[in-house]
């Protein structure tokens, strides 16, 4: 399957650079390039991405205020993308807001070719983390520094003991093969718990669980 890829970013040469990598990758297209967050709207409910690699900061609309409207209940195109945020900093307050508007992930723009390729990769599954060296971090510093929403433990109690275990492994950053190890069970059977568990609570993907996990108190941010 073709993952169509839609990039925005306000440097040109940023985006011919991240357009020359993927379109050099089998699998991987890039149908479009926004120059700011409103044409990116314009451009991904036109050309309905698979995923978009979104920059924070962006002159007219900025990426959190787009993700929040590519993402919400609004939004005119067949399928809904999941979106790769692009910061500078490993620690980006402005992150952790795309946190809350619904993005997958995140990346540094001085990220390796093969770490683009990848995460794009993952997004487009929604079963692995990105850029482990700062998404957990990330989503740690987003965990402890805002109240626990009073819903999470309530949405908790809609799992099983099982699919409690599963979802805390996910928040410690555990793969599908990882956790049917830990488990003792087939990693098919660790991939129908995973849709189970984001059914049930209503998750997108990994990342959002790992949220959700935080913020039920099922794991707990580094101190």
């Amino acid at each position: 399957m073709t993952i169509d890829v839609l990039i925005a970013d306000d440097q040109a040469m940023v985006r011919a650079g991240f357009a020359a990598l993927l379109d050099a990758h089998d699998g991987i297209r890039v149908t479009g390039q926004a120059a700011d967050g409103a044409e990116a709207v314009r451009l991904s409910a036109r050309l309905d991405p698979d995923v978009i690699l979104m920059d924070v900061r962006m002159p007219e609309l900025d990426g959190i205020e787009a993700t929040r409207r590519i993402l919400g209940p609004a939004y005119p195109a067949a399928k809904v993308p999941r979106i790769l945020m692009l910061t500078t900093f490993d620690i980006d307050d402005y992150v952790y807001d795309a946190l809350e508007a619904g993005a997958s992930g995140f990346l540094l723009k001085d990220a390796l070719a093969d770490e683009l390729v990848s995460a794009v990769r993952v997004v487009a599954q929604g079963d692995a983390l990105l850029s482990p060296r700062v998404t957990r971090r990330m989503i740690e510093h987003f965990a402890a520094r805002r109240p626990r929403p009073p819903h999470a433990q309530a949405a908790l109690q809609e799992l099983t003991e099982r699919e409690r275990d599963v979802l805390t492994l996910i928040a410690r950053g555990r793969s599908n093969t990882e956790i049917g190890s830990e488990l003792f069970i087939a990693e098919q059977t660790v991939k129908t718990h995973v849709g189970k568990v984001f059914a049930k609570l209503a998750l997108r993907d990994r990342v959002h669980a790992v949220i959700f996990a935080y913020d039920a108190g099922l794991v707990e941010p580094a101190a």
